[in-house]
């Protein structure tokens, strides 16, 4: 549900959905969607199929895809560092015969960051949940904000990379992108006012694409 701006999930970030139509249409690529009815019922490390799990949700939107896409062999997962999001992943996909790829699986995250940011990923922060962001962060993106992430891993820690669920992002443009998103009216809503961490997300109300010039 596109109106659901945030959900309680510990696997899937809903921050941002509706612009996921707009990410596929940048991308010129198909795209398979659907709603994630489940709730995080095995919040163990290792996981077991569960009914009712959201997990099992990714489950049916691969069989779809499968369905779709017989050709399909592996499934490709952005996790870092969370075992929890992976093991899962990586379950899912034993029971439909597919690979499990995580290409940055354990790299050291500043490192990851840096790449993102000079292979030209231009990606805005959508949500906040962490000491040292600030609501006014929302809708900077991730090369003006390197700096300052950098200084609060050194404060504490911080993953910069958001691995420990301190931000989430949206992709505007990147090289895969024949279009890029353009942000034309948002809204800050605050989630839970936190005076040493607040959760807070940006809304996004308006938007458009444009057609990137042939370098």
């Amino acid at each position: 549900n596109e109106e659901i701006e945030e959900m309680d999930s510990f696997m899937y970030q809903t921050v941002g959905s509706k612009m996921v139509n707009a990410i596929a249409d940048c991308m010129e690529l198909p795209l398979f969607r659907r709603p994630i009815i489940g709730k995080a019922l095995n919040q163990g490390l290792e996981y077991e199929s569960s009914e009712g799990d959201e997990v099992e949700d990714l489950l049916r939107l691969l069989q779809d895809v499968k369905e779709q896409v017989p050709g399909i062999e592996a499934v490709s997962c952005g996790a870092i560092l969370s075992t929890y999001q992976r093991n899962r992943v990586e379950d899912v996909c034993s029971r439909l015969g597919l690979v499990s790829l995580a290409y940055m699986w354990q790299r050291d995250q500043r490192e990851v960051l840096h790449e993102m940011i000079d292979n030209g990923i231009e990606a805005i922060l959508v949500k906040i949940a962490s000491m040292g962001l600030k609501t006014s962060m929302l809708g900077q993106s991730l090369a003006r904000l390197t700096t300052k992430f950098d200084d609060l891993y050194d404060e504490f820690g911080f993953h910069v990379c958001g691995e420990g669920g301190e931000y989430e992002t949206i992709t505007l443009d990147m090289p895969l992108f024949k279009k890029r998103i353009v942000v034309d009216r948002v809204e800050v809503v605050l989630h839970d006012d936190v005076p040493f961490a607040p959760v807070a997300f940006l809304k996004i109300l308006d938007f458009h694409l444009e057609v990137k010039s042939q370098p």
